[in-house]
């Protein structure tokens, strides 16, 4: 079950902060638990994406995208993703979640979640995500302007850019059989 009461305390928690531009950094902290452990003592990769989930909220309600939302009745959505895997978490690591906006293109925003331990990144994961509203997509500018932001995001990295170009290739919707 994904963990609403948690993401709210974190969100409660960030509302206390002060505000963040899009490209500053919001960290979150965890402590890896008992339960968060697979069959080979080592955090669960599922867990980890759902903390780096989790970690977006905060990043979210101090750069004042979840009142934008709230306030005009939208919807943050994700496109896809991709994650690296470097190193294990094992139990009781103190987990620090750093997340950032490191840019745009015309149709969506690319958010980057880092957990590390003691300075040492564990996974990275990099979300493609947009704006819903009744009628679509919401261009990235307008929902900046909608929360009087000023767009001051550099241009994306060269790395996203050649992971969006590999994800424009990959076929849609999937072929049935696993063949491409």
């Amino acid at each position: 079950m994904y963990p609403f009461l948690g993401v709210a305390i974190r969100g409660l928690l960030a509302s206390r902060q002060p505000g963040l531009k899009p490209e500053e950094r919001q960290t979150s902290h965890y402590i890896c638990k008992p339960w968060d452990l697979d069959h080979w003592g080592e955090m669960n990769h599922g867990r980890i994406m759902t903390l780096s989930d989790m970690a977006l909220f905060p990043f979210a309600v101090r750069t004042g995208l979840f009142r934008i939302l709230m306030k005009r009745g939208w919807a943050l959505t994700m496109a896809g993703c991709t994650v690296r895997f470097r190193k294990r978490i094992r139990l009781f690591e103190r987990l620090e979640f750093t997340a950032t906006c490191l840019g745009h293109d015309e149709r969506f925003f690319y958010l980057y979640v880092i957990a590390s331990h003691k300075g040492v990144a564990k996974s990275a994961v990099l979300y493609r995500g947009a704006v819903r509203g009744k009628d679509g997509a919401i261009p990235f500018d307008e929902v900046l302007s909608a929360g009087g932001v000023e767009n001051t995001l550099p241009p994306l990295p060269d790395w996203v850019k050649a992971w969006i170009a590999a994800e424009d290739q990959r076929p849609w919707p999937p072929a049935p059989g696993l063949s491409a």
